[in-house]
């Protein structure tokens, strides 16, 4: 068989059985070998951010690689912001992207480039495939790699895909999550049984299960401790029965009075908190100065397991406040960014995702939402926008029998709009709720936060998204999504309902304007 035939029944084997797809000629051997192995399924993207945030929605819906296929360096190129995204998620992903010919590369044709320079930048594993033998093996060993929480690139040179000679490779053994140190566990039980100020700062594997959640919640009821979750998890589980863990805000002078006075903040499953950004006057991390930081669990370890000993230990019989079920009432009136957030939680069904890339516009959903049935909420991990639309495709494919929600700003969804296309032809159960404001609301609040002076009618173009207006339902109708558009709290809850109701993709566009 060729290469690219013994490259997918390798992936397929390692578990790796859908790729996201934007190919060129470099790749052509790869598509067609699709035919050879029904069991891959191949998703096609019109763009490469699309393709790299749909295998991260994917990979964090099952906690498996899924593959995506890219065109040479630029087609890489393209896929950055999402792989960036990806990696700060920690995501397991295995991109394979195309290259020219060996024999073509040092004739430095257009589209020469130094992938393997640009694919280090987001990837914690890179190789190069240099003859059919080989590349078996090495996709073996890039689903091995990506499998630890991290994206995996294998450079595919054309003349390897269509070679003869390759055999198929068996998967390489996984390897489980280190556990956390016994020693460990006992010194963070100190700390937090010492009755200090002490916050449970949560994060990755913890946030993502039941019982990581309930472990956290036991310690806190059992020492007094704060609990608190990183500001953008890459997957949250939420709902009534759960406890009430509240998010690290963004906004750096509200995330420093949010742990102000905190003389332990102890990790499980998260990294120490800094702002995004650097502002004039204000310290890089909201940590207090005279507060500790200690370890229980780095991402990548057993945080669920150290939890659970640490409860074990410090939290004998305490019961965790949980959750009731709630839902709040659908306000009437003209749309505003919390009268949406109300009927997101009157609305939201059961077994939901949702993808949150609502940026400001957000405003009270985690608190209107918290009482909701039991759901997934996927967030931003990198700061990279533009990855809600791409994410909701990946975790529609990931999760066909779940409905998916994505909250997704205006601005943002330019980056990644021909996702729309892919949730057509794919005919994904996906629900967008478009929050319409005609702005980058979000630069508007970091204009004056870092200080810059000015913001006068030419500051203002830059971030305005007005003249012309952005119709979003033509844009969708134009894609094959079906949608509407909502300018009141009724609208929107009526129109969401059947959304949420009927098979297939559909996208709401909620106006909201200022002074609303």
């Amino acid at each position: 068989m060729n290469g690219a035939q013994a490259l997918i029944r390798t992936l397929v084997d390692a578990g790796v059985d859908v790729c996201f797809a934007n190919p060129g000629t470099s790749e052509m051997h790869f598509v067609a070998a699709l035919d050879d192995v029904p069991q891959m399924r191949g998703v096609l993207t019109l763009f490469e951010g699309v393709a790299t945030g749909a295998a991260d929605g994917w990979a964090r819906m099952t906690g498996r690689p899924a593959a995506t296929l890219l065109h040479l360096g630029p087609g890489m190129g393209n896929g950055l912001a999402n792989l960036h995204n990806a990696r700060r998620g920690r995501t397991p992903m295995v991109n394979v992207v195309g290259d020219h010919g060996t024999s073509h590369k040092r004739l430095d044709a257009p589209l020469e480039s130094d992938i393997d320079s640009l694919a280090g930048t987001v990837s914690g594993w890179v190789r190069r495939s240099l003859s059919p033998a080989d590349l078996a093996a090495d996709a073996a060993d890039a689903v091995a790699a990506a499998a630890r929480g991290q994206i995996a690139t294998l450079v595919l040179p054309a003349d390897v895909s269509w070679s003869e000679g390759a055999e198929v490779a068996a998967p390489v053994p996984a390897r489980p999550r280190p556990r956390v140190a016994a020693s460990v566990v006992g010194e963070v039980a100190g700390v937090v049984g010492a009755g200090e100020p002490t916050v449970l700062f949560v994060g990755g594997d913890v946030v993502a299960s039941e019982a990581g959640l309930l472990a956290a919640a036991r310690v806190a009821a059992g020492t007094g401790a704060r609990l608190l979750a990183e500001t953008f998890p890459p997957r949250m589980l939420r709902g009534a029965g759960l406890p009430d863990l509240g998010k690290l805000p963004y906004p750096p002078e509200v995330a420093i009075k949010a742990l102000a006075g905190t003389r332990h903040l102890v990790l499980a499953g998260a990294t120490s908190p800094v702002h995004f950004f650097a502002y004039p006057g204000v310290p890089p991390t909201p940590v207090p100065d005279d507060c500790t930081v200690h370890v229980l669990s780095a991402p990548g370890e057993d945080g669920v397991a150290a939890l659970e000993e640490l409860a074990a230990q410090v939290a004998g019989d305490a019961e965790p406040a949980l959750l009731e079920a709630s839902r709040p009432e659908v306000p009437g009136g003209r749309l505003t960014p919390r009268g949406v957030s109300a009927v997101v939680g009157a609305v939201l069904p059961e077994r939901a995702i949702v993808v949150d890339e609502a940026i400001t516009s957000g405003i009270g959903i985690a608190e209107l939402t918290s009482g909701a049935p039991r759901h997934d909420w996927l967030a931003l991990t990198g700061g990279a926008i533009g990855d809600g639309l791409p994410m909701a495709v990946g975790a529609a494919v990931a999760c066909p029998d779940r409905p998916v929600l994505v909250l997704q700003a205006d601005g943002s969804a330019m980056y990644t709009l021909q996702a729309l296309w892919t949730m057509a032809r794919e005919q994904l159960d996906v629900t967008v709720l478009l929050y319409d404001n005609a702005s980058y609301a979000i630069l508007q609040g970091e204009l004056s936060r870092v200080g810059a002076t000015g913001g006068g009618e030419r500051a203002g173009q830059l971030l305005d998204l007005g003249g012309p207006a952005l119709d979003f339902v033509a844009l969708a109708t134009g894609m094959g999504v079906p949608a509407t558009r909502a300018e009141t709290t009724d609208e929107l809850a009526g129109q969401l309902r059947m959304a949420l109701r009927e098979p297939g993709p559909h996208l709401v566009q909620a106006v909201l304007r200022q002074g609303g």
